[in-house]
């Protein structure tokens, strides 16, 4: 069955699972949706649900509804899709290592690159990378459920990506992302007691990052923290936004580092990880990331009234075709040796070339 992934938006040949129940004399009345949950190996209440909503769950030969109480020789059907297998590829893609040895490697990931393989990127990742770096040759399939990839694009993986990336199969472990479009530095383990250490630094808040970014606008302060619950956006799921209910809590501190005519170089440190933290914070404080399409960074914010500021800031753009945005310094407690790790990385080129514009007087 061919429907389209509500996160990727590509088409994605899911396969159909049948369970039949007929429920026996004597059993208690139940939630449908629970009792459907329960029976069904490794199914989750999100799914079981997706089911119930899709009209995929039928009683007697009526489509159910989640409320519905089963009672005795009740006749349950369900179906659940199941996503197909993820097949993980070693592609022959160089990578910049900053830092490698037998337990973990930091590389510099460039902009546009995907971290990980989800439904609509299979082929091209830092994964993919990674396993051919690592020896490996042979294609792998993995088999995963539907909800395993719902959190593509976020900066952490989900409990189940964690459990794959971090499995003896697949070695190298992604502890944590950043978005494709954000260049930076990334730790990748190599063994799952790595992994797992890594991930608890991670969940622990303990980890030293410092983001580097061109935003629109001078700010009101050179040092300030930002706050606001962050959840996916009302608006558009792709996007995420703060949130007055169902949000996580989100902190970043911010530090001017260079104010141009229109524009800011700022420095950003996280408290927390949620996905898109800096780009959301930055956007909610209308301070958009330069050339962030999606939260409104790709058009002139600030300085379009002055006719020499609006072609500055127009040369800008042309370079900067996605978030001006890049995870400079990455900091950790080794896992096996417990040295302190800290690791600097070189601004990407389109970076730079931004840069030297806003420093500019004239345009050359």
């Amino acid at each position: 069955m061919i429907e389209y992934d509500k996160f990727t938006e590509t088409k994605v040949e899911y396969v159909e699972q049948i369970f039949e129940f007929q429920i026996p004399k004597g059993q208690k009345s139940e939630r449908i949706d629970l009792f459907l949950t329960r029976m069904i190996q490794n199914a989750t209440r999100t799914k079981v649900q997706k089911a119930i909503d899709d009209q995929r769950v039928s009683v007697n030969g009526k489509v159910a509804k989640s409320s519905h109480k089963i009672k005795p020789l009740e006749k349950i059907l369900c179906k659940i899709l199941k996503p197909p297998p993820m097949e993980l590829v070693p592609q022959n893609i160089p990578l910049e290592i900053v830092f490698e040895d037998e337990y973990l490697l930091v590389i510099n990931k460039p902009a546009g690159m995907v971290v990980h393989p989800g439904f609509g990127n299979r082929y091209g990742t830092v994964v993919n990378a990674v396993l051919y770096h690592l020896g490996k040759r042979e294609p792998i399939s993995i088999e995963l459920d539907d909800d395993d990839e719902q959190e593509n694009s976020g900066e952490m993986p989900s409990e189940g990506e964690g459990l794959i990336y971090a499995s003896d199969i697949i070695r190298p472990g992604i502890v944590h992302r950043i978005d494709k479009d954000t260049s930076g530095l990334l730790v990748i383990a190599k063994d799952p007691v790595t992994h797992a250490n890594l991930s608890a630094q991670f969940s622990k808040h303990t980890i030293e990052r410092e983001y580097w970014a061109i935003a629109w606008g001078k700010f009101k302060s050179s040092i300030g923290t930002i706050e606001g619950d962050i959840g996916r956006s009302s608006q558009n799921r792709k996007m995420f936004a703060v949130v007055k209910k169902d949000g996580k809590f989100a902190k970043t501190d911010y530090f001017i580092l260079k104010e141009f005519e229109f524009a800011s170089l700022v420095k950003y440190k996280l408290h927390t990880g949620r996905t898109h933290q800096i780009r959301v914070h930055s956007s909610f404080t209308h301070h958009p990331i330069l050339g962030d399409e999606l939260y409104g960074g790709n058009k002139i914010i600030y300085g379009s009234e002055i006719p020499r500021l609006r072609s500055k800031a127009n040369e800008c753009l042309k370079i900067a075709t996605r978030q001006m945005l890049h995870a400079k310094t990455l900091g950790f407690i080794h896992p096996k040796t417990q040295e302190k790790m800290l690791f600097d990385s070189n601004l990407a080129d389109d970076f730079q070339k931004v840069l030297k514009i806003l420093e500019d007087n004239l345009i050359s």
